[in-house]
């Protein structure tokens, strides 16, 4: 499925780190990347479209998808809800001549990097500490206090997975992250063309 060409950057971060934010001034930045969207089970949220925003599919389907071998990794998050990154729509990409861009959890990226060893880029970006992390959470105002203590409990079991990335990018300053990560893929999707 892959030539030596195609190549597969992978971002990831706990909640409140800046990711979502950083992957838009990379998507803009660096148009040999396409998006990859993800598949999931839940319902489109307001304003969701299906094919843009994510690929949205009943359980039943999403389950016989994978007993046809067509993610390159999934997860079932909570009982019948499902996300993954289907193996068409990295082909879709490269067949565009981009590279994929696939922003998904820890384990998703750690999943597609073991299956793509030398072709994989996994990013880890993360806040400059949980005191930083915990402020911009708040700062948010969308969380209650149980959901701010989750999200903050979650970005701990994440870190600890930190070090079995290819790069871990700190976001203390989003002007000087989003140079270091552009400056990083670009490096990456440009070596071996």
């Amino acid at each position: 499925m892959v030539h030596a060409q195609e190549k597969i950057v992978v971002i990831t971060a706990p909640s409140g780190s800046g990711k979502t934010t950083l992957v838009k001034r990379l998507m803009a930045a660096c148009p040999a990347l396409g998006f990859s969207i993800s598949a999931c089970t839940r319902s489109p949220r307001n304003g969701e479209v299906h094919s843009k925003d994510y690929y949205f599919f009943a359980p039943a389907e999403f389950k016989k998808m994978i007993e046809e071998d067509a993610f390159l990794e999934w997860e079932m998050v909570y009982t019948d809800k499902y996300y993954g990154t289907l193996k068409s729509e990295m082909q879709r990409i490269w067949d565009l001549g981009k590279s994929p861009l696939v922003d998904i959890d820890v384990q998703g990226a750690l999943t597609i990097k073991s299956k793509f060893p030398k072709d994989c880029l996994t990013i880890f970006i993360e806040a400059p500490s949980i005191e930083e992390l915990r402020r911009r959470l708040t700062a948010r105002g969308t969380e209650t206090p149980a959901s701010l203590e989750e999200r903050v409990a979650k970005a701990k079991e994440e870190l600890a997975f930190a070090p079995r990335f290819d790069r871990i990018l700190i976001n203390d300053n989003l002007d000087k992250a989003a140079e270091e990560l552009i400056g990083i893929v670009e490096a990456f999707i440009g070596a071996g063309k």
